[in-house]
């Protein structure tokens, strides 16, 4: 978050004629946003399909879903930092390739590593969408005059998510169901190719100049060294999480080592990655980060812990279980909506926070014997949790961002819900490590009650919160 934007290429964009950020503008950002939650939610039908084909338990493709988000954890604040430096309709064309690429060779896959491969490729495409979007909007709010868009623009990209998660398990377990789960991967190549359409008739051309500047300074400027430390770290840390319930406590050593010398390396950069004073002085930045990921921890718990137990445990069909899953994206898509209607973050936070608690402590009591209209409840409550607080914490980030490096600080606000993402795969591969059951079940639940008690102790006494509350309207 250290880059500072070509402040001309801001500058010489001009104000858009007609409503700067109608629907021509505004739908190829939605379509990219939705790449990845395309992948997060279709996977999770199709996981136990894969362990029948693969050969093996269906807790070791827990691998797929980690895979992808360590690899999103790392590109997405990199593709921030890359848009920031190129341009973001550059960088949003890219992402789209490796995804298409991604998509065709999962679908062809016959092995786990295979498998794997085609999530990384996926996950470094789908990171693109976001940051691209966010620097998209904040160069198109600069060259319109205003300080800060709509809050229902910043809104829709988390309504596209929540919506595709409210119907991608649905659709992805009727397509797995009827064509296999190869399907899961070849869903990638419609939608990618629609988002590459779109993005090239209704995006302008980006004015970063990418000519004339030696290979020196653009590895300065990028920052490399702090990239490959970052992502160094993660993935040491994955693989300690992996481990789990046997740890590999010499790969936590590593983690720690190497992110003690990537802070000591941005400390002295230049244009550091990972802006480390900018952290440790905007602590509500940093308490945003923390509250986006340990939200959509407990989110992804619920999401891929509850499908593995439905279809293996309760013996739903990968369809069924998709069907289940609707409330919870359907109420995340509306509350989504809702509160990006309003300009108040606070209260929207706290709420999304008392129905984790909420709906973690109903998970204690389900049980095989548990009537599904009551799971389905269940998982509505979650939706609700993360439709508010994905959009509130968002606009906090817009706030808190510094404007020139909005790109990076969106992408390491989606690393934090990685990071959630693939500690939720962990705790899941950990409950089913040798079955699925009730058992497993319940202590996955105590794990959320724990997740949901500290986002509500983060929240509750923050007074950054009621602060933002106060600032004039977005």
């Amino acid at each position: 978050m250290g880059i500072t934007a070509d402040a001309t290429s801001v500058q010489q964009e001009k104000a858009p004629p007609g409503k700067p950020f109608g629907a021509a503008f505004a739908t190829p950002l939605y379509m990219g946003a939705v790449l990845n939650p395309v992948n997060s939610s279709v996977i999770a039908p199709a996981l136990v399909a894969i362990a029948a084909a693969m050969h093996t338990s269906v807790g070791g493709t827990a691998i797929l879903i980690s895979s992808l988000y360590l690899t999103s954890a790392i590109a997405q604040p990199a593709a921030g930092r890359l848009a920031e430096e190129f341009g973001p309709r550059r960088v949003f064309f890219a992402g789209i390739l490796l995804v298409l690429v991604g998509g065709v060779l999962g679908a062809a896959a016959h092995t786990i590593p295979v498998l794997v491969t085609a999530r990384v490729l996926i996950g470094a495409g789908t990171s693109a969408g976001y940051p691209s979007a966010m620097l998209l909007i904040r160069r198109r709010a600069h060259a319109a005059g205003l300080q800060a868009p709509p809050g229902s623009v910043l809104g829709g990209l988390a309504v596209a998510g929540a919506a595709t998660v409210a119907v991608g398990p649905a659709i992805g377990g009727l397509l797995i169901g009827r064509l296999g789960w190869q399907t899961a991967f070849w869903i990638n190549v419609p939608v990618a190719v629609a988002a590459f359409a779109m993005a090239a008739a209704w995006i302008p051309k980006d004015t970063d100049r990418v000519r004339g500047r030696s290979v020196r300074t653009l590895v300065s400027r990028i920052d490399l060294a702090g990239i490959a430390g970052f992502g160094g770290a993660l993935v040491a840390l994955l693989v300690f999480l992996s481990s789990l319930p046997e740890p590999e406590w010499p790969a936590l050593v590593v983690s720690a080592l190497i992110a003690v010398a990537l802070v000591a390396w941005e400390l002295r950069a230049a244009n550091p990655f990972l802006n480390v004073r900018l952290l440790a002085s905007n602590l509500a930045l940093t308490r945003t980060y923390l509250r986006n990921g340990l939200t959509l921890l407990g989110t992804y718990v619920i999401l891929y812990g509850l499908t593995q137990w439905l279809e293996a445990s309760r013996g739903l069909s990968a369809y069924d279980s998709g069907l289940v899953l609707i409330p919870m994206g359907v109420l995340s898509a509306v509350s989504a909506r809702v509160v990006s209607r309003r300009s108040r973050v606070r209260a929207p936070l706290i709420v999304s926070a008392v129905l984790l608690l909420v709906g973690a402590v109903a998970t204690l009591f389900v049980d095989g014997g548990t009537p599904i209209a009551v799971v389905v409840a269940i998982t509505a409550v979650f939706g609700l949790t993360s439709g508010a607080g994905t959009v509130a914490n968002q606009t906090v980030l817009y706030q808190e961002a510094p404007p020139d490096s909005v790109g990076t600080a969106s992408g390491l606000l989606r690393t934090f819900g990685y990071v959630g993402s693939i500690a939720s795969a962990a705790i899941t591969g950990t409950a089913f490590h040798t079955h699925v059951d009730d058992t497993g079940l319940r202590h996955i639940s105590w794990a959320l009650v724990g997740i949901a008690a500290v986002v509500l102790v983060m929240t509750v006494p923050d007074r950054q919160l009621a602060h933002a509350d106060r600032r004039p309207a977005r």
